[in-house]
């Protein structure tokens, strides 16, 4: 008999399975609708954020699609996902923040490969390869090839030029195998990109200063601006492609057109007729595209709100340049139109720009100051330092013409602290600012310094900070590394006595002279800069020559002497009668050994140690400890395979006594690792730098120090290392080695002939290095006598003795030998950083 609990508990059991099996289409339902409402809350917000975005609110835009990815991820809707994804990365580069956006496009496809931070400006073979490997993985959908093509924008962003061509391409291959798939706004991209490599080839001959590489950089500049030109046609008569598109190719091309034939102009002045003949061919198709873009005027309303803004600004910028008072009245109206709309929107950004823009068109003084005044003030107000400097760089300009010195003085000490925000945050991922560094961001400073030092009573201590700002810029620019960890001398602790600094600057028409003295006073010299660099010339010419051992010892002292009476004998009652001489050179005298000026009697390395820091910030210096030299030496004696290498110098020969220069210098060290020939390849000094604790490193290989991040570099067994590869070496480095490097030395470098800012080369890898210290050579010395120095120089620190006054020592103990008493021998040692 069943017991009445149990009856109970089986007839619960029947209606509750009813009451389930009833009521299962009702919950499933429910269900049903409630993923259909968010799948309709997620396309309203998705078309809601882009509104949101043609109307310039970017970050509103972020907003709504952060929302939508959320509903789309508890729909599960990967494409869903993914697109909102993509939209982020729109709003995010919109707000300039490209390196989260970088990151966001990555995630969105689904990429394991790091592409977005990776600091070396080429992408090494593996990760073409991964990067490669990931793109073939996408399923070729619509929504894949955006988010491709979005990721090579923010690529070229972030300055990424070579992978942001890669995954352009690679894109474009993808799109062509599709049928009816519209891909101009692909090549679009792809133009831009090249359009930036052609940008940065024309920022770099601005400074590239060896002749042999400015005649391969004017070779890539004309032919690739007279490549892309045509690319931006091809796309411009494409029948098909939709006007927006058109238009902003029409514009890409007209600046291209006006930038490349500003530049033909300088080189076909020095002479190249081959230019001027490309150069008058160029100036026929401006006009021409101008009246384009006129006639299709009512393209510009097509674009969306904030794009449309923008493109109007950038016309009025092109028709700018042109001298012709017509297409200046056009700029005008084009840009009082973008203002307009920008106010209708109340987007403070673009608001910013358009009074900017009409602040460098407007002729009249007083509205000009308005303009610009305007346009500075929106700019702070929303904390965009990146374009409020720029008003305030054209505010001081306007100021000092109008004889309004204060309010110059004012506006050009803002615009430097701008700068400097603008590089120590936005630089790493701000590509317009690193291609165009000597064009829009030196001249600031230079500036500056110029009208503090027309002051009766110049604040020099102000200049010296200004110079400093400069050094730095200059350095963390030409790194691409963003901000370094290196400090002013005077805020460096427990120095044992505080050295003389001498600030060398050239300001184009005058080099200034500034002495700070141990006691904190400041004294100054000012002298023309023809007669320095006429100097200045005439003795790199002799230091360069490929005959420098045999060059009579007297040519080389006299333009030695002559920079010594220009700069030195003016400043010589502030210099102490020994000891250490701290020197900041600019970059027109960075390749100068100073030890080599002569006054006539002696040279100065005879009275003082002499070290050189970047804008007088160094790592805080210390003494290397007696007991604790240990150190990674590393050498070819050999032709190795990487003297083979595109970017190696020509005529790289076997360095016959770097075997017995490494055995000099493990005697003198009390532990070390040797890398020799086949064992010092790159993988060989990476696993010993991550694995080691070194507080010396002691390279004794070809080197070269260039103008150019990229062929600064030296040798190992496999390949070659340039500096911004050494960076990520020595990352490994400094995660193992608390103190970082104490002593960086190069054996065997060599500065790239023409080159006057090897020392740029040098305190780079100083500084990426984390060295306190860097010993190196400004050319290629002789190897018995170098192996003679390097072991005095390593006794010398033994013994406790300061690293620049021990390498002078060993540099006055090689001159006192009749063999190597010409300046060849002993002249190219310098120190870099930290003399203790």
């Amino acid at each position: 008999m069943i017991s009445f609990w149990r009856l109970f508990k089986y007839l619960l059991l029947c209606i509750l399975g009813l009451s389930i099996a009833i009521g299962q289409p009702s919950l499933i339902l429910a269900q049903e609708v409630s993923k259909q409402t968010q799948q309709h809350q997620a396309e309203v917000l998705n078309q809601r954020g882009q509104r949101q975005l043609d109307l310039g609110q970017a970050r509103e835009a972020l907003e709504s699609w952060q929302q939508a990815t959320k509903l789309f991820e508890h729909l599960k809707d990967r494409e869903g996902i993914t697109g909102t994804l993509i939209n982020q990365n729109v709003a995010l580069q919109a707000l300039g923040l490209h390196l989260r956006a970088c990151k966001i496009v990555v995630t969105a496809l689904k990429f394991d490969v790091e592409i977005c931070t990776n600091s070396s400006d080429q992408p090494t073979d593996s990760t073409k390869r991964l990067l490669d490997a990931e793109i073939d993985k996408l399923n070729p959908i619509p929504v894949h090839l955006l988010g491709l093509q979005n990721l090579g924008n923010v690529l070229r962003q972030l300055g990424k030029l070579s992978e942001s061509e890669l995954v352009l391409r690679k894109n474009l291959l993808i799109a062509q195998q599709l049928a009816n798939f519209d891909n101009s706004a692909i090549l679009l991209s792809l133009n831009n990109t090249e359009k930036s490599i052609y940008q940065q080839a024309r920022d770099k001959y601005s400074w590239i200063e060896e002749p042999v590489f400015q005649k391969e950089t004017v070779n890539f500049i004309q032919k690739q601006g007279l490549k892309l030109l045509n690319n931006y046609q091809l796309l411009i008569d494409i029948p098909t492609a939709p006007i927006p598109i058109k238009l902003q190719a029409q514009l890409q091309r007209l600046s291209l057109l006006l930038d490349f034939y500003k530049w033909l102009t300088a080189k076909s002045n020095l002479g190249n007729t081959h230019l001027a003949a490309i150069q008058t061919q160029i100036n026929q198709q401006i006009k021409p595209s101008v009246e384009l873009i006129l006639k299709n005027a009512s393209a510009f309303s097509k674009l969306p709100t904030s794009q449309s803004i923008y493109t109007k600004l950038n016309f009025a910028n092109s028709l700018n340049q042109i001298p012709d008072e017509r297409l200046h009245s056009v700029a005008v109206q084009y840009t009082k139109s973008a203002l307009q709309t920008a106010k209708s929107i109340n987007e403070q950004r673009l608001m910013s720009n358009a009074f900017g823009t009409l602040g460098k068109l407007e002729k009249e003084k007083e509205r000009t100051l308005h303009y610009l005044e305007q346009a500075m003030a929106l700019a702070q107000s929303i904390q965009a330092w990146d374009i409020a400097y720029e008003w305030q760089h054209e505010l001081g300009l306007e100021y000092y013409k109008q004889g309004k010195y204060d309010k110059a003085l004012e506006a050009y000490s803002a615009a430097t602290d701008n700068v400097t925000k603008v590089h120590d945050n936005l630089l790493p991922s701000n590509a317009d600012l690193q291609f165009s560094f000597q064009e829009k961001v030196e001249p600031v400073y230079r500036e500056f310094m110029q009208l503090l030092l027309a002051s009766p009573n110049p604040n020099l201590k102000r200049v010296i900070q200004i110079n400093e700002r400069l050094q730095i810029a200059q350095l963390e620019n030409f790194l691409q590394c963003g901000k370094l960890d290196i400090i002013p001398l005077n805020e460096v602790k427990n120095l044992p006595s505080p050295p003389t600094v001498v600030h060398i600057i050239d300001l184009e028409n005058s080099v200034e002279v500034i002495v700070q003295s141990p006691d904190g006073s400041f004294h100054h010299h000012s002298v023309d800069s023809k007669l320095v660099k006429a100097s200045v010339d005439n003795l790199l010419e002799i230091l360069q020559s490929s005959r420098l051992a045999s060059i009579n010892k007297n040519l080389i002292i006299s333009p030695s002497q002559s920079f010594y009476d220009l700069l030195i004998v003016p400043i010589k009652a502030y210099l102490p009668p020994s000891g250490t001489l701290v020197f900041t050179l600019d970059t027109s005298f960075q390749s100068l050994p100073i030890g080599l000026l002569h006054d006539g009697k002696d040279y100065l390395i005879k009275r003082y140690s002499i070290a050189q820091t970047l804008g007088s910030r160094i790592r805080p210096p210390k003494f290397l400890p007696k007991k604790q030299l240990t150190a990674l030496i590393a050498g070819l004696s050999k032709i190795s395979p990487s003297f083979k290498a595109l970017n190696a110098p020509e005529g790289l020969k076997a360095l016959l006594r770097v075997k017995q220069e490494v055995e000099d210098v493990k005697k003198q060290t009390t532990s070390s690792t040797v890398l020799l020939n086949e064992k010092f390849t790159s993988q060989a000094l990476e696993k010993q730098l991550s694995t080691n604790d070194f507080s010396i490193l002691h390279l004794t290989t070809h080197a070269q120090f260039s103008s150019d991040a990229q062929r600064t570099m030296f040798f190992t067994w496999n390949k070659p290392i340039t500096v911004l590869e050494f960076d990520n070496l020595l990352k490994l480095n400094a995660q193992t080695n608390e103190d970082g490097i104490e002593l960086l030395v190069l054996s065997a470098c060599q500065t790239a002939k023409g080159n006057k800012r090897s020392a740029l080369g040098i305190a780079g890898v100083a500084a990426q290095a984390g060295a306190r210290s860097t010993v190196a050579t400004l050319w290629k010395v002789d190897a018995d006598s170098t192996a003679l120095l390097m072991e005095d120089f390593y006794k010398n620190l033994k013994f406790g003795t300061p690293k620049a006054e021990a390498l002078r020592q060993a540099q006055l103990n090689l001159m006192s030998n009749s063999k190597y008493s010409h300046p060849y021998f002993w002249a190219s040692f310098l120190l870099v950083g930290g003399w203790l």
